[in-house]
């Protein structure tokens, strides 16, 4: 698999896409000389693993909520989110 640094990358943006999307070539993106992610085609990606494009904002908000009143459950501070962010910005 290829290494292209993230300069390359970004002059070369629309060369590699192509590339990527006609001929399921793969990358390994690079940053001064170290690997930090990988550029694939999505269906190796793992796409079923990622949302769905069509999701509505309401679902979405849905989920929020959820994971929000999941979070409140397992709350211990005497403090709410909004006062514990005020201190942490003071």
């Amino acid at each position: 698999m290829p290494e292209i640094g993230v300069r390359e990358l970004k002059a070369q943006a629309s060369q590699i896409i192509r590339n990527v999307r006609e001929r399921r070539a793969r990358y390994v993106i690079t940053h001064r000389g170290r690997p930090v992610g990988l550029l694939l085609p999505l269906d190796e990606a793992g796409a079923a693993s990622l949302p769905p494009g069509g999701e509505s904002a309401a679902t979405a908000w849905e989920e929020l909520t959820r994971l929000g009143e999941e979070i409140g459950r397992g709350w211990r501070s005497s403090l709410t989110s909004t006062e514990l962010l005020s201190e942490m910005r003071r």
